[in-house]
């Protein structure tokens, strides 16, 4: 039977062995885990957090008003492995007093060095070369073909200039990006002032850049930013890249702006739904290279974030200070 002195923990997914590590190590605490890989299925999660102090979770699971009835008064903290947070439902949270942490910063590094490296694979077409290679296609050296776009001199638009959308612009820098510009909710002189990155409305942002990153959160003003409108105003030489959330582009405007030449190409490493359907339009697509949300995918990285995320849920049991906490 356990001791009403130990607190219980539900954690929803098999995390890295660092934070996994820490919590089993705490004696104060009773900690269940969904044992695998793959996503808890709701009702084992209503089951497994019923009655639960605190809860680990993953953007992969909806902490809404149903989950939060299902655990009960008992839920004192929330902890989730991500810097996103449009999976929680906060208003709902705050109305029960529940702590919230993230992971802000320890990715930041990794999913900059992802979106560069989805920018240039996009853009120079390397998936089409890859595939020439392999089928035959390759016959001899031609003036032409398989041409793409290069980042010299170019204007580069990014959408949202927080920790990562900076970390985006200081690694697009050395390759000769003549001119930057940013859109968001408000100016970011002081960030911005490192790049000498222009803030303006998104339609200019749009209209004037070669290529585009989107690294906003996912918020009600962000939903479908990237529409239709929005394609028609780019460049039909211009590239977007999105590694924010799937939602902040609507995918079906995306694929008419690929399909019928309106933009060049578009590289995602976010999508809606997660994972994207196998036969889902976007993928018949030779200008679209598409990413299974691998941002973050480094060892150190995850590692890192599990570690912080136990950290998290532990300091707010205990009633201390947390490493990253989400001011609500």
């Amino acid at each position: 039977m356990r001791s009403a002195r130990l607190m219980k923990v539900f954690v929803t997914r098999r995390i890295p062995p660092e934070g996994r590590a820490l919590l089993a190590g705490a004696a104060d605490c009773e900690v269940e885990q969904w044992d695998s890989d793959e996503p808890i299925p709701r009702k084992e999660l209503e089951r497994g957090v019923a009655g639960a102090h605190g809860l680990l979770c993953l953007l992969t699971e909806q902490v809404d008003r149903t989950l939060l009835d299902a655990a009960g008064a008992n839920l004192k903290v929330i902890s989730t492995m991500s810097v996103g947070v449009d999976h929680l439902a906060l208003d709902e949270i705050k109305k029960r007093g529940i702590r919230v942490g993230y992971t802000p910063d320890v990715l930041t590094d990794a999913t900059a060095e992802l979106a560069v490296s989805l920018l240039l694979t996009t853009c120079r077409r390397l998936p089409e070369a890859i595939e020439e290679v392999k089928n035959g296609g390759w016959t001899a050296w031609k003036p032409l073909w398989m041409c793409g776009h290069g980042l010299t001199q170019s204007t580069v638009g990014i959408i949202g200039l927080g920790r990562i959308g900076q970390a985006i612009a200081r690694r697009l820098k050395p390759f000769g990006v003549q001119r930057f510009l940013y859109s968001g909710r408000q100016p970011r002189p002081q960030e911005a002032a490192e790049f000498q990155a222009e803030f303006v409305p998104t339609s200019y942002l749009a209209a004037e850049s070669d290529f585009i990153v989107v690294s906003c959160s996912l918020t009600p003003a962000t939903k479908g930013l990237c529409n239709k409108d929005f394609f028609q105003r780019m460049k039909n030489t211009a590239v977007l890249v999105n590694i924010s959330r799937g939602d902040v582009v609507n995918q079906d405007d995306l694929y008419q702006a690929l399909a019928s030449g309106q933009i060049a190409a578009a590289g995602l490493d976010v999508t809606t739904p997660e994972p994207l359907p196998t036969n889902h339009p976007l993928l018949t697509l030779k200008n679209c290279v598409i990413l299974p949300h691998i941002g973050s995918a480094t060892h150190g990285t995850r590692n890192t974030m599990s570690l912080l995320a136990s950290n998290n849920l532990l300091a707010g049991l205990r009633g201390e200070p947390m490493p990253s906490e989400l001011k609500l």
